[in-house]
C-alpha cells in the first residue's frame, strides 16, 4: 500500500486498513481542545489520539473521558509514553514534552492559545520531527513566518487548521485559484465587534459555554478577529485596507464584494470582515473578473452582475475541520494554512480605556487592551506593541482610550522565549522602524 500517496480520503482509508493511523498527541486540554478530543475520540478513519498533555490533569482526564475513552496511563517521560501506546493505551502528561519528544507520536496538535508555552511546544516538537497543527491563533499571528521557516529547516510541517477561520477562508480560496479565478479579498462573517467588552461583560457567557472568560473577551473585543485575519494575510499576501479592517455591514455576505475599496482590492488584495451578515459564520472569498463574456456566464447561474463576486463556506467548525489538516498534512504533506514569506500584517495593542502610567497590561483577553490588526510596516513605523507581548508590561505614561500602545509608553518584563523569537523574526524580515523603537528593545531586562 501507499499509504497516502493519493488522495487525502484515499489515503487516510489506507492507513487504517493496514493499521498505521496518524498518531496525535494534543497539547491543551480546555474547551477547544476537550472538544477537538471528542471528535478524534470517534474515532476519525486513518488517525488515532494518543496522547494528551496538560498543566492540570484533571482537565486531560475529563477530555479523554468525555471523549469515550475508558482507559488511560499517566506519563512523565516519553519512553513511558512510547511504551503505552504501542501497547494501544493512550497516554496522558502534564509535561508537554514528553510528547513532544515522544518516537509513537507524528503530529502534535497546539490548542492551548498560549504564545510561550504554544511556541516551545512548537519548535521542540519540529526539532523531534513532528509536524504541527496549530489551533493557536494568538501564536501563529505573532510568530507564524519565522515557525515557519524553522518547520522547514527540520523538514516537517507547521500549519494553522481548518475550521477555524483562517483555514476555512484559505481552502475555499485554493479551491477558487485552481479555477482559475483571480481572489482579491478574503475573511470572516462575524456577528459583532465591540472593542470595549471586558471580562466582566463576558463572564456570563463564558460560563454558560463552559469556556475561558478572557478566550471569550478577545472574540467579541476584535482581538481574535484580527490574529486571525493576521494567519491569513501572511498565508495569501493580502494587506488589510485600514487599521482594523473596514468590516462593513452586510444583511448577505454576497453584499461584501461591493463594499471593499476596489482599488485595494486590485492593488494589494485584502483581508477583511462582513459584520452581521447572513448566514452568520464562516468565511468568504472575493474574486474579481471583467471579462464580459465571463460576466455573462456568472450572472446566468445567479453568482451576481460582478466584476467582484463573493464565494463563500457557511460554517466554520473547528473540533471537525481540524481532521482534515490533520489528514491533509499526514498523507500530503500539505499545510492547510502556511506563511508565503514574511510577516505582512500584525496585531497591535490598542487602549480599550484611559490608561494610567503604573498600570500593568493585562494581555489578549483582558480589561486593559484589544488588538487590531495592522500591516506590519505602518505597525513598526509607530514601533507598535504586538498584542502578543503585551501582557505584563507596565506603563511608562498615561494613555488615551484607544491609542495605539507603543514600545516607548511601556516597560517590558523579562524576555522569555517569545521575546527572544519576535526579535528574530524582525532581524530575518527588517522593516523601517524609527530609531527609538531600538533603544525600547534593547533597553528590556533580560
Amino acid at each position: 500500500m501507499s499509504l497516502g500517496n493519493g488522495s487525502v480520503d484515499t489515503g487516510l482509508k489506507e492507513r487504517e486498513a493496514a493499521g498505521r493511523p496518524i498518531r496525535v498527541g494534543m497539547i491543551g486540554a480546555g474547551a477547544t481542545g476537550r472538544a477537538i478530543a471528542l471528535q478524534l475520540g470517534t474515532p476519525v478513519p486513518g488517525m488515532r489520539l494518543v496522547g494528551i498533555a496538560n498543566r492540570t490533569a484533571a482537565n486531560g482526564e475529563r477530555a479523554f473521558r468525555e471523549a469515550g475513552f475508558e482507559k488511560w496511563s499517566r506519563v512523565d517521560s516519553a519512553h513511558a509514553a512510547e511504551t503505552a501506546i504501542s501497547r494501544g493505551l493512550p497516554v496522558l502528561a502534564e509535561d508537554p514534552l514528553v510528547l513532544t519528544r515522544c518516537a509513537a507520536i507524528d503530529l502534535i496538535v497546539e490548542a492551548t492559545g498560549t504564545i510561550e508555552g504554544g511556541a516551545r511546544v512548537a519548535l521542540d516538537s519540529f526539532d523531534h520531527g513532528k509536524n504541527v497543527v496549530l489551533v493557536n491563533a494568538e501564536l501563529d499571528s505573532l510568530l507564524g513566518p519565522l515557525l515557519k521557516t524553522k518547520a522547514d529547516k527540520c523538514g516537517v510541517v507547521v500549519t494553522h487548521t481548518d475550521g477555524d477561520e483562517p483555514g476555512v477562508a484559505m481552502t475555499l480560496l485554493r479551491y477558487l485559484r485552481t479555477l482559475g479565478l483571480q481572489t482579491v479579498a478574503a475573511g470572516n462573517i462575524k456577528g459583532m465587534v465591540d472593542y470595549y467588552r471586558n471580562p466582566d461583560t463576558q463572564k456570563a457567557f463564558a460560563e454558560k459555554n463552559d469556556q475561558d472568560v478572557k478566550k471569550v473577551t478577545s472574540f467579541a473585543d476584535a482581538t481574535k478577529l484580527s490574529m486571525e485575519c493576521t494567519v491569513l494575510s501572511n498565508a495569501t499576501g493580502f494587506h488589510v485596507g485600514r487599521r482594523g479592517m473596514y468590516g462593513p455591514a452586510c444583511g448577505y455576505v454576497r453584499e461584501i464584494g461591493n463594499l471593499l475599496p476596489p482599488a485595494q482590492m486590485l492593488e494589494t488584495g485584502l483581508v477583511d470582515y462582513a459584520l452581521g451578515a447572513a448566514p452568520h459564520t464562516g468565511a468568504f472569498v472575493v474574486v474579481h473578473e471583467d471579462s464580459p463574456l465571463k460576466k455573462a456566464q456568472l450572472a446566468y447561474y445567479k453568482i451576481g452582475a460582478g466584476p467582484f463576486y463573493v464565494f463563500y463556506t457557511p460554517f466554520h467548525l473547528p473540533h471537525l475541520q481540524i481532521a482534515s489538516t490533520i489528514g491533509r498534512v499526514g498523507v500530503q504533506r500539505d499545510p492547510t494554512v502556511a506563511p508565503i514569506g514574511g510577516p505582512v500584517c500584525e496585531v497591535v495593542t490598542v487602549a480599550k480605556r484611559d490608561l494610567k502610567a503604573g498600570e500593568r497590561l493585562d494581555g489578549i483577553g483582558g480589561f486593559c487592551s484589544y488588538g487590531l490588526i495592522e500591516n506590519a510596516p505602518a505597525a513598526r513605523a509607530v514601533a507598535a506593541l504586538p498584542i502578543g507581548l503585551s501582557e505584563g508590561c507596565i506603563l511608562r505614561r498615561n494613555l488615551s482610550k484607544d491609542a495605539v500602545v507603543s514600545f516607548d509608553d511601556v516597560d517590558r518584563p523579562a524576555a522569555g522565549l517569545a521575546d527572544a523569537l519576535w526579535d528574530e523574526q524582525n532581524a530575518r524580515w527588517p522593516l523601517p522602524a524609527p530609531e527609538s523603537l531600538q533603544p525600547a528593545l534593547a533597553g528590556r531586562e533580560r
